[in-house]
């Protein structure tokens, strides 16, 4: 899978000023039934953003005018923690984020979004209170630039950030570590047929486990002579 690369995210920055918030805060499991990933954005942190009536809870952020159209989102420590859930990214995205700065993140998370193109940006402690106190008084703008590592603040001033090498360069080009592999196809399959000729013993074993494999889903054998 690809995505629209990454590069610089330019905008207003919403803040999210609360530490350990779950994935399940982000997107509620049941949601991810919705057939059209579009539609996850509807009830991104809905525990938050909704009061129990359904209308909008005045007091969350992404729900005030001046931060309701934010690309950029800055939030406490340990953001995206819990359960795997590669639906929490895509219905951040789905809402209109494309950037969260956070002081650190749940693991699986910070790897699930680079699959979908969420850019995860960790700065220290003191730059996330920095960042905070400026966006909790008005909206200000923040200009955070993948290529250099670094996030420009109103004044001009800015914070570096770092991601490593291998991550940057698939975010600024839009693969995901499927198309990253794809991309590679041909020199993957030179290797195979070079390696095949040098240990076909290695390769003996793999077309084993691969009859067995299909022994397993065609026990038959007749399942196999329909499906050819």
């Amino acid at each position: 899978m690809s995505f629209a690369p990454v590069s610089t995210i330019t905008g207003v920055v919403a803040p999210l000023p609360l530490a350990n918030i779950d994935t399940d805060v982000i997107i509620r499991i049941e949601r991810l039934t919705v057939g059209d990933p579009a539609e996850l954005g509807r009830w991104a942190f809905e525990s938050l953003r909704y009061l129990p009536d359904g209308s909008e809870n005045p007091t969350f952020p992404l729900n005030r005018p001046e931060w309701r159209d934010a690309p950029i989102m800055i939030a406490g420590r340990n953001f995206g923690c819990g359960s795997s859930r590669e639906g929490a990214v895509t219905a951040m995205l789905a809402m209109g984020l494309r950037c969260v700065i956070a002081e650190s993140f749940g693991d699986i998370f910070y790897n699930n979004c680079f699959q979908s193109g969420l850019l995860p940006v960790r700065v220290t402690a003191s730059e996330i209170d920095q960042i905070m106190a400026l966006a909790e008084q008005r909206a200000i703008a923040l200009s955070v630039d993948l290529r250099s590592g670094s996030v420009r603040l109103p004044d001009g001033s800015t914070i570096p950030f770092a991601i490593d090498g291998h991550r940057r360069e698939a975010m600024l080009a839009g693969l995901d570590d499927v198309a990253l592999t794809m991309r590679d196809i041909d020199a993957i399959a030179d290797w195979q047929q070079s390696d095949s000729v040098a240990r076909p013993w290695v390769w003996q074993i793999v077309d084993q486990h691969q009859e067995m494999a299909d022994d397993a889903k065609h026990p038959s054998g007749a399942d196999r002579e329909l499906d050819s």
